[in-house]
């Protein structure tokens, strides 16, 4: 494995900005100092008038593998995360067959090992009926258990209470829900389709499924969680409503009840139906712009813990489809880190905050082993960003295999040169190293 020298560059880390050279040997950061030796390198990059951070972990992604490999692959989607400075995913159990037992979570495991270009982990799924294999699942090898706790896309609702119960009682793992109330989504379909019937205009989403809706199942999460003192993550936070829900009084080491919030909940609001239609119709919703801006609030305020993607795709012919057949999701990971630069680069929030709950939080939340910061003796995982190279997002950039992107014709200020996975330099200047292979994350429990 070669040697690589990181030189000149600004260190953002652990709520400091500094500039350090960074040593890197067999996959480990081996040295962080000033003017270090090239001495027995094989590689040195000048990071001069670049930032350099920890690699972006997404803690929820959906990259459609095995089942669903005409919209995405567990190799394109590595390989658009590692150009947008991410280097570890955690990806969602709705595949097909969904990852609802041992076996076909192992299976994924094995696609990965073979062809993911970043670092890996994947959530197994919970149902209404399959406890005793969610009891048999490694905590150490595996990110957490996944519960939809409203159906969204794919068919894995768990809407039995005591299932639920059984679930929360007695896992010891994290638990991660999607909580959308069934019932209530159901209740207002029925009056939007009795109103426009296969016409409904895309800015009703949130109205459908609405801020009621998150609310309810985000409530009834967090009273489970604190019922049986279980680990719970709540994904993509949507609404105002839900902010009081979490607490910032608690490090978050010592958290047990933990949300996140997703990059297209910041960006878009309500008003942005009227150019982007089904593009950014995701479950849960984006909603009206009081909500998008709360959550911004919430953000700073450290109620939320991480930013996430919930990178989703699907093929454009899907989402031009009228509103009740067009799915909910859509790809974001290549252009997360870049969009939270932009707002950066707006004064809205400092980069110690983004590599907080971009790199270091999910980390720390998940208790994943020696990733996540830039520190002597943990794994190489590091992206090298030019705070100063605008680019626009166009066809021929994005490396999605669905070849879309909301962003699409947007300009960002900030462009990532390099990335390096597990020690390893994997993208550099717009080109990939495809012997590159991302590692199992490891997790301490």
């Amino acid at each position: 494995m070669s040697v690589i020298l990181i030189s000149n560059g600004k260190l953002v880390n652990e709520g400091r900005i500094e500039e350090k050279d960074i040593l890197i040997r067999d996959g480990r950061i081996e040295k962080i100092g000033s003017a270090l030796s090239s001495v027995g390198v094989d590689k040195i990059i000048d990071a001069k008038g670049k930032i350099v951070i920890p690699g972006v972990i997404d803690d929820q992604v959906h990259f459609r593998e095995p089942g669903l490999t005409h919209k995405a692959t567990i190799y394109t989607e590595s390989k658009a995360a590692v150009a947008g400075g991410v280097t570890s995913f955690m990806e969602m159990p709705n595949t097909v067959p969904n990852t609802t037992t041992l076996e076909n979570l192992e299976e994924k495991y094995n696609i990965a090992a073979n062809t993911s270009l970043a670092n890996y982990s994947f959530f197994f799924g919970a149902t209404n009926d399959n406890l005793s294999e969610v009891l048999k699942v490694n905590p150490e090898n595996v990110c957490g258990i996944k519960i939809f706790m409203g159906s969204s896309t794919g068919n894995m609702l768990v809407d039995n209470r005591e299932s639920l119960e059984q679930i929360f009682s007695s896992c010891k793992m994290l638990i991660a829900t999607h909580c959308e109330d069934e019932a209530t989504i159901r209740a207002n379909s029925v009056v939007y389709k009795e109103k426009y019937g296969e016409d409904v205009p895309w800015s009703a989403h949130p109205e459908i499924r609405s801020a009621e809706a998150c609310y309810k199942s985000s409530s009834f999460a967090v009273e489970l969680a604190k019922k049986f003192g279980t680990r719970l993550h709540i994904l993509h936070i949507s609404s105002k409503d839900e902010i009081e829900l979490f607490s910032n009084k608690v490090p978050l080491k010592d958290k047990f009840i933990t949300a996140e919030v997703c990059v297209h909940h910041l960006w878009f609001n309500k008003d942005d139906y009227a150019t982007k239609g089904a593009l950014i119709k995701w479950n849960p919703a984006v909603k009206e712009a009081y909500h998008q801006e709360a959550l911004f609030q919430a953000l700073l305020d450290d109620r939320f813990d991480v930013i996430a993607t919930d990178h989703a795709p699907h093929t454009i012919e899907e989402k031009s489809a009228k509103y009740w057949q067009a799915p909910s999701g859509g790809p974001l990971i290549q252009h997360s880190l870049v969009a939270m630069l932009e707002f950066y680069h707006q004064g809205k929030i400092s980069l110690e905050k983004i590599v907080e709950k971009m790199c270091h939080n999910p980390a720390i939340l998940f208790r994943i082993k020696e990733r996540g910061f830039i520190r002597e003796g943990y794994m190489a995982d590091i992206a090298i960003v030019d705070l100063e190279k605008p680019w626009t997002v166009e066809k021929d950039n994005i490396l999605y295999k669905c070849n879309w992107s909301p962003f699409e014709g947007t300009t960002f200020s900030s462009q990532v040169t390099h990335t390096i996975v597990s020690g390893k330099l994997c993208y550099d200047n717009g080109v990939f190293d495809e012997s590159v292979r991302g590692e199992r994350l490891k997790f301490s429990h």
